[in-house]
């Protein structure tokens, strides 16, 4: 792998949104390590990424799992000296049922996932990029439309999202002694494994069922990309990224 190249981690590389920017950050010249929980997902992925497979490296971890994030970020600087880049993109969602029927170990698992891990991993990068030569990185925190405003039954995800915000806000203020930038891109109904079941209809605040508009997911991939490649004075605080017809701006 060539040293000159900068490094990225992605969580929750091997499918949707991560593999899809993951692949953009190995078309636009970067290493990459892509992160998941199963192996062959990711080898698979990284196996799509075509010519830009060899710039690539494949690190099981389950980012709500203290010991597994360490070494995740152990064996990244171990490979590569350095880290200058951390997309925080791993999430996993509950069952939709009624807020008062969800069982508690659903709940501790979407916040393990979607706010514990993003915080584990966060600190993980800031103990590299602040004695890394030179000083600093970036991280990328995924947010989401529910940041802003819940779906139906959909009380751990939205709590987490809103959560993720705070902590994005946080890390961009405790990073900047030492050079490290945070910022979020929330998506709205990206085209992929997960939202298949928009074009079928979902439900909405109103208690009826509809389809909703997608987007390639491609199109989150080149906003991270970008986010990415800007110079460490500069900084994407928030950015939002989504189908343009999709129910989000209205009332519902």
């Amino acid at each position: 792998m060539n040293a000159d190249r900068k490094v990225a981690l992605v969580t929750g590389a091997g499918q949707g949104i991560g593999k899809a920017a993951a692949h953009g950050l190995l078309a636009d010249g970067w290493t990459v390590v892509f992160s998941g929980r199963r192996q062959e997902t990711l080898e698979a992925a990284i196996a799509e990424a075509g010519a830009g497979a060899d710039a690539a490296m494949a690190v099981t971890c389950d980012v709500g799992k203290p010991d597994q994030v360490a070494a995740l970020f152990a064996e990244t600087k171990s490979a590569f000296g350095r880290l200058d880049l951390l997309f925080n993109n791993a999430g996993i969602s509950a069952p939709p049922v009624p807020l008062e029927d969800l069982r508690f170990d659903k709940w501790q698992q979407v916040v393990d996932t979607n706010l514990t891990g993003i915080f584990l991993c966060t600190q993980e990068a800031f103990r590299i990029m602040k004695a890394q030569e030179p000083m600093g990185g970036r991280i990328v925190n995924n947010g989401s439309i529910s940041a802003h405003v819940p779906r139906p039954n959909s009380a751990p995800y939205t709590s987490t999202k809103h959560a993720v915000t705070g902590l994005t806000r946080s890390t961009s203020l405790d990073g900047r002694k030492y050079n490290i930038a945070c910022g979020q891109i929330d998506v709205g109904n990206a085209g992929t494994e997960m939202t298949q079941r928009m074009s079928q209809g979902v439900p909405q605040a109103d208690g009826s069922i509809a389809s909703e508009a997608t987007m390639a997911v491609e199109n989150v991939a080149q906003a991270v990309v970008y986010m990415a490649r800007l110079p460490l004075d500069a900084n994407v605080q928030f950015m939002t990224v989504m189908a343009t017809t999709m129910p989000f701006i209205g009332r519902g």
